[in-house]
């Protein structure tokens, strides 16, 4: 259990933090507490996304969609600052394995709102939230080892 405490917090066992990256880090909370607050906002970020398709189909439902869907996505994202602190979640976020991916998810976080809002395009909005889940799915899969190369493989043989 201590070997995953250390691994979540990103600390090893003789390196030393600054009070700041102390602060960002996020692990002067006891490893529980980060637990718990992980499960829920996450289970808050994934609440709004189905709250967010449930008011789809009411009357101008599509900017409450837009904004609960993405708030939902939002959530369920920074509730991994939980468990290894904001400061490691941004440098995890843009490795190169998976820049791509975060900047794709983050600009269509931000065209959601703006199709919804800004723009009043209710199927570009559509749109966005669709390529929104596709690349928060792809980025969430580039933590699991293996997972984008079964994932790119099982497509490759379905269209073959």
């Amino acid at each position: 259990m201590d070997k995953l405490r250390r691994v979540l917090s990103g600390r090893e066992e003789n390196e030393e933090l600054g009070l700041t990256a102390q602060v960002l880090d996020g692990s002067s909370l006891s490893f529980s507490t980060r637990v718990k607050w992980f499960v829920i906002c996450f289970a808050g970020g994934i609440l709004c996304s189905i709250l967010g398709s449930a008011l789809l189909f009411l009357p101008g439902g599509l900017k409450l969609f837009a904004v609960f869907y993405t708030l939902g996505n939002i959530a369920a994202l920074s509730s991994t600052c939980f468990l290894m602190g904001p400061l490691k979640q941004l440098k995890r976020m843009f490795e190169p394995t998976r820049a791509i991916a975060t900047i794709v998810m983050l600009l269509c976080l931000v065209l959601t709102l703006c199709a919804a809002f800004w723009w009043r395009k209710n199927g570009l909005a559509i749109i966005f939230c669709i390529l929104q889940f596709l690349a928060m799915t792809w980025y969430s899969i580039s933590y699991i080892p293996f997972a984008r190369d079964a994932v790119m493989k099982c497509f490759t043989s379905c269209l073959n």
